[in-house]
């Protein structure tokens, strides 16, 4: 039984009723074992122990009247789980699914991405199980006022920054930031990101995690005299990240053909260009209707309800939607029909068997934690810009972006190349940002 086994085992035993923490945490100490056996170091101060231990979990009641005068209750949290190079920094999820492991697998994750950003930022998540959806605007900004006057005392520039993720966007940034000024009365702009442009936002991120994704898989093509000019593309979701990430792939001159939502995906052979994007937009950003309308608006589009885009052959595969949505069967079929780079927009989107298949497949395979830190390193630039009271100019951030983007993929082959395994971006991501967090622990004693 070697240290990492033991670690692993503990936090199966600790936390049995949390399998998505557990099986970020497995994939995760899969790719460490070589550096850990190299560097004595790690387990003589007790790394891995101490890594998959949050800071600390805050869990609190978020209570709200809705517009019939009914009282409601909702839990709200936050896992601050490691500062050892910079502020918490991590979104927060309003959806029915949110419960405490499913936060703790995405603060865990948060950790390596933005370790891997190069920009000085911890890992957390929060959220709730309120889902806005079929909610009034009155009634959202109620409970969210609700939730940051619990959170508000555990937050701030330089001790923990939330920003959006599944389910709560600029609106929900809004009414957040809007409670947060009226309890602290200072106007901390850099308390939270993904705010408006006109009161301390950054242009770009909106986009940001959709043309990250998008950068990376150019990135990892170019490794092989390939670009995403006239790739046949298909993208799950049609929220933030699947949208810019529509718009970046197609002006890249590669045709994406597919998006989803909870109900099912629509297939367009034509390709998804600028109007008919528009048109997703307008119908998930504004009218917040399902993705079937865009078949009952464009007839050459199919409408597959209940299915998943995975059966459509492709060249390339961005899963933008939630974790586990590629099953080893989905990633299979992605391999038989052709697929050859799987660029990861969501969270932990593929089951470990199917990372497997395509790893095995010599597929182009960018994992979550380095594909999409888009979003995030943009919101540490955000941060950036809110700290010298400025803005920079999308050009300025896009560029900015670009190079993070090159940086992170650059890092992640390196290091898989160093450790024996080059092209799988799964070891280098994992290697590269655990060795600056964990040294960071170290440099700063048990505490």
């Amino acid at each position: 039984m070697t240290y990492v086994d033991d670690v692993l085992n503990e936090v199966t035993a600790l936390n049995p009723a949390q399998p998505e923490f557990i099986q970020a945490v497995t994939e995760v100490f899969h790719s460490l074992r070589p550096v850990v056996e190299r560097e004595p170091k790690y387990q003589k101060n007790g790394i891995l122990e101490r890594l998959v231990v949050p800071d600390r979990i805050i869990i609190f009641r978020v209570g709200w009247l809705d517009d019939a005068g009914r009282f409601r209750v909702n839990r709200g949290y936050r896992v601050q789980f490691n500062n050892a190079i910079g502020p918490y920094k991590g979104g927060l999820r309003f959806h029915p699914s949110v419960y405490l492991g499913l936060l703790k697998f995405l603060s865990f994750e948060q950790i390596f991405k933005n370790a891997l950003t190069t920009l000085p930022m911890g890992g957390a998540k929060g959220g709730s199980d309120f889902d806005p959806k079929g909610h009034s605007d009155n009634e959202v900004m109620r409970f969210c006022q609700s939730f940051m006057t619990e959170l508000f005392r555990y937050i701030g520039p330089d001790t923990d920054v939330p920003a959006g993720d599944i389910g709560v966007g600029g609106r929900e940034v809004g009414y957040l930031f809007g409670q947060y000024k009226r309890i602290c009365n200072e106007f901390r702009a850099g308390t939270l990101t993904g705010k408006a442009f006109a009161w301390g936002g950054s242009l770009i991120r909106p986009e940001a995690t959709g043309y990250g994704t998008t950068y990376f898989a150019q990135e990892m093509l170019a490794t092989r005299g390939e670009s995403l000019k006239s790739k046949i593309c298909t993208v799950s979701g049609s929220g933030n990240v699947a949208q810019y990430l529509i718009e970046r792939v197609t002006q890249f001159g590669g045709k994406c053909v597919t998006a989803s939502d909870s109900s099912g995906t629509i297939h367009d052979p034509d390709g998804i260009d600028a109007e008919k994007l528009a048109f997703i937009m307008e119908l998930k950003n504004e009218k917040r209707g399902r993705i079937g309308e865009y078949a009952a608006k464009y007839p050459k589009a199919k409408y597959l309800a209940g299915a998943k885009p995975w059966a459509i052959p492709c060249d390339c595969a961005f899963p933008c939607a939630t974790q586990n949505e590629i099953s080893v069967e989905d990633a299979k079929t992605l391999v038989a029909n052709g697929c050859k780079l799987v660029s990861e927009g969501a969270n932990m989107p593929t089951e470990p068997g199917g990372v497997d298949v395509f790893q095995a497949a010599k597929v182009l395979y960018g994992p979550a934690k380095a594909a999409n830190a888009g979003g995030v390193a943009v919101s540490g630039l955000e941060m950036a810009q809110n700290s010298q009271h400025l803005f920079w100019s999308r050009e300025e951030v896009d560029h900015r972006l670009r190079e993070i983007m090159h940086s992170i993929h650059e890092v992640a082959r390196s290091t898989a190349a160093e450790y024996g395994d080059e092209g799988n971006y799964v070891l280098g991501a994992n290697v590269a940002g655990f060795i600056k967090v964990a040294d960071a622990m170290i440099d700063q004693g048990i505490v």
